[in-house]
């Protein structure tokens, strides 16, 4: 019965998987390195002005594109962070505070000194990364099958 529920479901390449969380993770602390930071929002106050009317209603200003296009951008990075923010804090707690520690700490660590300033072995890092890696694959949906 096993054997036959394991042929049916996809096999996940690991390591494409632990590389695809890596990029999720690394993305997120850059994001939050250049300035954004989660329930921190910008507030604008609105201008009005009297604009002439269109006979197809498009507007062709190259100013208003780029200030869509930045907004598209400032929303998928909050987005990309608040998304990997809530994968990460539904962690159990010794698999959060890796991540926490490694990616979103104050200094940029490695995984040597991570695991020694958590005050664990090589083996339990590796483990509970990979346990936490594959926990967030999924939550993030970004696992990659065979």
């Amino acid at each position: 019965m096993n054997q036959a529920l394991a042929f049916l479901l996809p096999k996940i390449n690991h390591a494409s998987t632990m590389k695809n969380v890596k990029v999720a993770l690394d993305l997120a602390r850059d994001f939050i390195c250049m300035g954004f930071h989660p329930k921190v929002e910008v507030g604008t106050t609105a201008g009005y002005q009297l604009v002439l009317r269109s006979e197809t209603n498009q507007f062709h200003s190259s100013t208003e594109s780029a200030a869509i296009k930045n907004a598209d951008i400032e929303r998928m990075r909050s987005e990309h962070v608040r998304n990997v923010l809530e994968a990460v804090n539904s962690l159990p707690k010794k698999e959060r505070e890796l991540i926490m520690v490694r990616w979103f700490g104050d200094d940029d660590m490695t995984d040597i000194e991570t695991y020694i300033q958590l005050d664990m072995t090589h083996a339990t890092y590796y483990r509970l990364r990979s346990r936490a890696f594959n926990k967030l694959a999924h939550a993030l949906k970004i696992e990659v099958y065979e």
